[in-house]
């Protein structure tokens, strides 16, 4: 009887520890979330394209885990003199959210500024004369106070 117990216990034990160890490894980020994150945090016009569909697609996602949470353009103005930067402000979040997550932000911080300023003018190309010019000026100074304080 002992020798049933044992046994039964010893299978049951064993079959825990492989549901548990079976659960770890799918609850665990796709090996290549750091190459998925660095495409969709570069200054191409492609990399923003291609964060913004995921983005609007976040489920589709999920198993990476990423950070979409965004407070846009934290206390500054998200649509400043009604252009239209709030996007450029979440793709900047999501960045610098996710790098620190992986601790590897003070290596990525200046590509993630530079990416924010790309995603302004390309804002701003939707505008011309004075209005474009006010537009660029305007991404500068984010893009200085991202650089500076950010």
């Amino acid at each position: 009887m002992h020798r049933r117990l044992a046994a039964g216990l010893a299978a049951s034990t064993l079959a825990l520890i492989t549901v548990v160890g079976t659960a770890t490894a799918a609850d665990a980020a796709p090996a290549d979330k750091p190459q998925v994150l660095s495409n969709w945090t570069q200054t191409s016009a492609s990399s923003y394209n291609a964060w913004n569909a995921a983005r609007a697609n976040q489920a589709a996602w999920s198993a990476y885990a990423f950070d979409w949470s965004t407070d846009y353009c934290s206390s500054s103005p998200d649509n400043p003199f009604g252009f239209p930067f709030a996007t450029s402000c979440a793709r900047h979040d999501f960045g610098y959210r996710n790098y620190k997550a992986a601790g590897t932000f003070s290596t990525n911080k200046s590509r993630l500024d530079s990416a924010f300023y790309e995603d302004l003018k390309r804002v701003c190309l939707n505008y011309s004369g004075a209005t474009k010019t006010s537009c660029d000026g305007t991404a500068w100074t984010y893009y200085q106070a991202v650089k500076v304080f950010g």
